[in-house]
């Protein structure tokens, strides 16, 4: 396959560009199925979450297949493509791989080393199978990231020094408003986010866990497991004076809280509590008026708050020991890809001489009619193994070398050599004819690939 990588993230676009990128509702579902359905694409995946948006394809021309997905994004986003553009990054082909390894280890997260985005590798693969737009190739691409990303939270200290985004904005939080422990809190939503979000708040002993949703029963569902109670959606604006905490994530399109009904809020919160009302805003786009940051007696953290904070990173040592494991992950998934390029070649190779066989031994029996049945088979036997052994030593080598950068050079060698029919390589792989592009990665901005 010819991967080909197209998207835009919290590290080259800032949280007001991702915001109006963000893609809700039925949109990405869209989008997917238009990517799989451009002329260049053969198969498309779509990873979509908070702080990025990114399409994978298997292209059959470089350029043009660029072209398309950035404007499909831009038309899904509603992003005009001149701005969206100075925005994107592409990758190809083994860097493409390497950007996809990266980003399941966690090194590509706003916070390194948060193991979250497994899940929503997971997820993005699920929903490209569902939509039969992901076949054979990008299925085995995501499964081997999802073991890669595994790998390195197994052999690595990352995972215990990498935080979800979810606690790292807490640990804002607390810097602000204090302990997060005998708090009353309020969730804003029961999506994975949100879900995880009430999780983390109950094992942190928070005194008053409220859950609201627009669709009642998932709230009672996620509140019944953690202890917790709801609250009717329509009634948020005034639950917000009975929280110190409020947390959203709902996936909504427009603004869920307004900055009047948190100053309304403010105003009427009972003496005596202690700090402000607190925030903490993790939707793309935002559910927390932005006007809230101004507002005396509230703190808001939000996306864009969390992108100006230096993360705690994890050790050096795990960093290098996670980027060695991509690195070699890498190297090991091209290798076993250009091998399984040359198979095909391999199969027609020994198809033909079949072949020929076949064919000689039936003019040898024309020829000797009295030939016994015992002598016919062993004449068979004997020129069978006469061919392979003279196949065997060259077709093991071609697979050696075909592992290496540039194997399919040797592929093409052995198809000349031998005068192999392109339609029978071609009818042995299931891949459409034709030389691939090989272009480099980057920005579509000009810079280097990120």
């Amino acid at each position: 396959m010819s991967l080909l990588v197209v998207g835009l993230s919290h590290r080259t676009a800032p949280v007001t560009v991702l915001e109006r990128a963000a893609l809700t509702g039925d949109v990405p579902t869209r989008l997917l199925h238009d990517a799989a359905a451009t002329a260049t694409v053969s198969e498309a995946a779509l990873l979509n979450t908070c702080n990025r948006i990114e399409l994978y394809a298997d292209v059959d021309k470089f350029h043009a297949g660029v072209a398309e997905l950035s404007l499909l994004l831009a038309q899904h986003s509603g992003v005009d493509l001149e701005e969206l553009t100075a925005h994107l990054y592409v990758h190809y082909e083994d860097r493409a791989v390497h950007h996809l390894f990266s980003v399941a280890c966690g090194l590509e997260s706003m916070v390194v080393g948060e193991g979250q985005i497994l899940g929503q590798l997971r997820d993005a693969l699920a929903r490209s199978q569902e939509e039969h737009t992901a076949g054979r190739g990008l299925n085995e691409l995501f499964q081997q990231a999802l073991r890669v990303g595994k790998r390195a939270h197994s052999e690595t200290g990352i995972d215990k020094a990498g935080q979800s985004l979810v606690t790292f904005g807490l640990d804002q939080v607390a810097a602000g408003a204090g302990e997060i422990a005998g708090k009353r809190a309020l969730v804003v939503g029961a999506g994975s986010m949100s879900s995880l979000a009430a999780a983390t708040l109950a094992r942190a002993g928070v005194g008053d866990l409220v859950i609201a949703n627009r669709t009642a029963e998932r709230a009672e569902r996620l509140a019944a497991t953690l202890g917790a109670r709801t609250v009717d959606f329509a009634k948020v604006p005034q639950a917000l004076a009975d929280a110190d905490l409020v947390i959203s994530c709902t996936g909504s399109a427009g603004v869920v809280i307004q900055a009047a009904d948190v100053a309304a809020a403010v105003a009427v919160r009972e003496a005596g509590r202690q700090g402000p009302l607190a925030f903490l805003d993790l939707a793309m786009p935002r559910d927390v008026d932005h006007a809230v940051h101004e507002l005396p007696g509230a703190l808001l953290i939000d996306l864009e708050s969390l992108s100006q904070v230096d993360a705690a990173l994890p050790g050096a040592g795990d960093v290098a020991a996670v980027t060695d494991i991509v690195a070699d992950e890498v190297a090991a998934f091209g290798a076993a890809q250009r091998a399984a390029r040359i198979a095909p070649t391999v199969v027609a190779l020994r198809a033909m001489a079949s072949e020929v066989v076949g064919a000689e031994l039936a003019r040898l029996e024309s020829r000797l009619p009295d030939l016994d049945e015992r002598s016919r088979a062993e004449v068979a036997q004997t020129v069978r193994r006469v061919v392979d052994k003279l196949l065997h030593a060259p077709t093991v080598r071609v697979k050696q070398l075909a592992a290496e950068p540039g194997g399919a050079s040797y592929a093409e060698a052995l198809r000349e050599l031998f005068d192999l029919d392109p339609g029978a390589v071609h009818a042995v792989s299931g891949t459409p004819l034709g030389p691939q592009a090989q272009p480099s990665s980057g920005s579509l901005a000009g810079g280097a690939a990120r």
